[in-house]
């Protein structure tokens, strides 16, 4: 049978086509992908952690309050990942590098009290995938000795953890950094499905963080809690809205509820 050297080719463009948009979708979503490392104390850390990015084609690095930088070390262990280090965006507090993330996960080597949303390497990549390709999201990453504090860790929806050897879980950073972008990595090559289009987008960081300050002011103006108690019940109250992921229509809701329960409690005095 004859080939249709004409049909042959536009199917072949068609193909290319698809391919090439495929393609900038993919690093499209990847450019939503912000790796945060908070208070990195040694700059060789932050240009391993860049370097550990580009090769799996990430290129959004925070730093917040990092003790050195720009720094020659930091130039030298990026090894030629200079661009992503140019790129980087300094920040002065976590809330201000998260302001405008729809989804926040802190990465972190130990387990806490707390009990918390946890998330496995594979899990986290295929997570920040699928919620990537609707908006800015972050991993978030503490410092080398200490890690991230119980109330950075407050300000994520969930928490990642790599399993270890209990007999030695010191990870270094940039090695951390390298395991959870080649999950991003292997879970946007697999072409994870986009999460469905919501009516309303999630709220931002800076505008949980708004309705954090909003439900903790409203509950010490009508005497909701003793004294002594606020940190410890914000903190479960953080869990569960963080767990609940509020769009931004629903934290309108509530901060009109508290609104209300302010206004008539101001009446009764």
């Amino acid at each position: 049978m004859p080939v249709d050297d004409a049909s042959s080719e536009a199917k072949c463009a068609v193909t290319k086509t698809d391919l090439t948009r495929d393609s900038n979708a993919r690093a499209g979503m990847r450019g939503n992908i912000h790796i945060v490392l908070v208070s990195p104390s040694h700059p060789g850390n932050i240009g391993a952690t860049a370097r550990a990015m580009k090769t799996m084609g990430l290129d959004r690095l925070i730093l917040v309050n990092p003790a050195a930088f720009p720094h020659a070390e930091a130039t030298a262990r990026a090894s030629g990942a200079d661009d992503v280090l140019a790129a980087a965006r300094l920040c002065g507090s976590l809330p201000e590098a998260l302001e405008d993330c729809r989804l926040i996960i802190g990465a972190s080597a130990r387990l806490r009290s707390l009990a918390w949303p946890q998330l496995q390497p594979r899990a986290c990549g295929e997570r920040l995938v699928r919620e990537a390709a609707a908006g800015p999201v972050a991993l978030v990453f503490g410092r080398e000795r200490t890690g991230l504090t119980n109330e950075e860790l407050a300000l994520c929806h969930f928490l990642a953890h790599i399993p270890s050897d209990p007999g030695y879980a010191s990870l270094n950073i940039a090695a951390a950094v390298q395991i959870f972008t080649y999950e991003i990595r292997l879970a946007s090559g697999a072409a994870a499905p986009a999460m469905p289009q919501a009516e309303f987008p999630p709220a931002t960081g800076v505008q949980m963080e708004g309705f954090f300050a909003h439900l903790e002011q409203t509950l010490i103006q009508v005497k909701a809690v003793k004294s002594g108690q606020m940190i410890t019940l914000m903190r479960r109250l953080r869990r569960l809205f963080q767990r609940a992921r509020p769009d931004q229509n629903e934290i309108n809701i509530l901060r009109g509820f508290l609104s209300a329960v302010q206004h008539h409690g101001s009446q009764d005095k």
